[in-house]
């Protein structure tokens, strides 16, 4: 059944308003495009593939809080760095599950990604598995994220070779998938040996899209054909994790505590509680979701900006090369040490947040800026592309692709809350330090092996499913001379 404004969480906190009029008393102060269609609303202009670049420019030339309406339903927008300031405030300002992430629910069910504030599982969960990505966790992690990255770069070399370029979206997807299907689940999907993606990749693409489409459409009962998908495609990914947890069962502990081991055996250390059966499907499913879908993101887009900057690409190779020297492979503090390929992948990050908004709400009666008052439970979306992209923050040329926005005194002279990759306050993304560790590990191995070709012809689109992309992003390689681009000897390839 769908939620109503007056559904109301144990605490009394409405669990969010259909429409902002009923939270935003003042609405009509707040802009919107011109030329709104009855019934319609805003859609002259706007393209269904692409709402959230539409907000972007929509939010360009109404200023840093304005409104859409869809089919009814009114939306209020956010992207000044003030204002998101104010709502990162976790005294006055929850997470609002809403839009797309609510609709991601039949498949996530409270996972930690997508529960409701009020629901018990999220704070359970989060205690936990917050010692999976502790320093001592993430150190074990470590040769897992190696090996995996020792298969990308086979198929690579291979690519290489022939002449051939890369599908870079596509290689750094199934990365990403092996990296957190070893290192938290002890699984394996054989990416790089299939010829298409997993079927698990091809479902999770067709949940995230249907959760953005229903954010367009009036009704679910338009897309009939699109729903029986959709449910086709949770009902594969339940399956493959329900396999993959029995199997878990029946073989025992995996002996390095992963993250499912967690999942299965811990109780909360203060109130004894374990997990369920059904929201350890839950939880799986969102971290095997949320664990790769953004990270493959993130280095994509950096492998991008890379390509198109190469005075970048070799500062950051430079970098490498200085800190790993002649190691075949990293150790795991070495990784911390990339402090410039790091900041690579903070600036990718910020004209491009894979994880491109999120929805606050008003713990009470509130007024936002001093002049825009907000009902407990009304909530606002930050556009974060946007934010990142604030003049008053970020300086006239934001749009500009610059590393040294990340220097440490650059930092500290910015106000805080202008970036905001993983979210805000405690429901932030759990596994933010794998996720950087990860990306960083990559970036660090991909710059030291290959120098990185773009197509003179390629235009940066991005695609749009809940999460962004590089859309048809391909590179050509050039295999480094350099001793330093070695790589781990054979017998430490455990993949085989």
């Amino acid at each position: 059944m769908a939620e109503t404004a007056t559904q109301r969480t144990p605490d009394g906190l409405p669990r969010g308003f259909r429409s902002a009029e009923q939270g935003w008393p003042e609405l009509h102060r707040i802009p919107h495009p011109p030329r709104r269609l009855p019934l319609l609303g805003d859609v002259l202009g706007v393209s269904l593939r692409t709402p959230l670049q539409d907000s972007m420019r929509i939010g360009r030339e109404l200023g840093p809080i304005f409104r859409r309406r869809a089919f009814g339903r009114e939306f209020v927008f956010v992207w000044g760095a003030d204002l998101a300031a104010e709502l990162a405030d976790e005294s006055r300002f929850a997470k609002h599950v809403g839009l797309g992430i609510a609709n991601l629910r039949p498949v996530a069910g409270d996972g930690l990604f997508t529960a409701y504030n009020h629901e018990s599982n999220w704070q359970l969960a989060h205690d936990v598995l917050a010692p999976g990505f502790s320093r001592e966790a993430m150190a074990g992690y470590h040769p897992m994220m190696l090996d995996v990255a020792a298969r990308l770069t086979d198929h690579w070399d291979a690519r290489a070779a022939a002449g051939r370029s890369v599908d870079v979206p596509g290689d750094m997807t199934k990365l990403t998938l092996e990296t957190i299907a070893r290192t938290g689940f002890g699984h394996d999907f054989d990416s790089f040996e299939r010829d298409r993606p997993h079927p698990f990749v091809t479902a999770m693409v067709g949940t995230l899209s249907y959760a953005q489409r229903l954010n367009s459409v009036p009704s679910p009962l338009l897309i009939r054909a699109a729903a029986r998908r959709n449910a086709a495609d949770i009902a594969y990914l339940n399956h493959t994790v329900d396999e993959l947890v029995e199997a878990r069962r029946a073989s025992g502990s995996s002996g390095g505590g992963d993250l499912l081991d967690r999942m299965l055996d811990t109780a909360h250390p203060e109130t004894g509680e374990r997990l369920s059966a059904r929201n350890v499907r839950h939880q799986v499913i969102t971290f095997l979701v949320a664990g790769h879908e953004t990270t493959s993101g993130a280095l994509s887009f950096a492998l991008h900006y890379l390509a198109l900057h190469p005075e970048i690409a070799e500062r950051a190779r430079a970098e490498v090369d200085r800190v790993w020297g002649d190691a075949e492979t990293p150790e795991y503090e070495q990784v911390a040490k990339l402090r410039y390929v790091r900041r690579v992948l903070d600036e990718s990050l910020r004209l491009w947040p894979t994880a491109p908004a999120f929805a606050r709400e008003a713990r009470t009666d509130t007024v936002l800026a001093g002049t825009h008052p907000m009902r407990r439970g009304a909530w606002a979306l930050v556009l974060t592309a946007s934010l990142h992209r604030d003049p008053r923050a970020w300086g006239p040329d934001a749009e500009r692709f610059d590393p040294d926005r990340f220097d440490a005194a650059a930092v500290r002279a910015r106000p805080p809350h202008t970036f905001k990759p993983f979210g805000t306050g405690a429901r932030a993304c759990i596994g933010r330090q794998f996720a950087l560790h990860e990306a960083t590990l990559v970036l660090g191995l991909l710059l030291r092996r290959y120098e990185l070709v773009p197509d003179p012809g390629y235009r940066l689109r991005v695609a749009e499913r809940l999460t962004l992309m590089p859309e048809g992003l391909r590179l050509r390689l050039r295999r480094r001379t350099a001793p330093a681009a070695g790589r781990a000897p054979a017998e430490a390839r455990t993949h085989r």
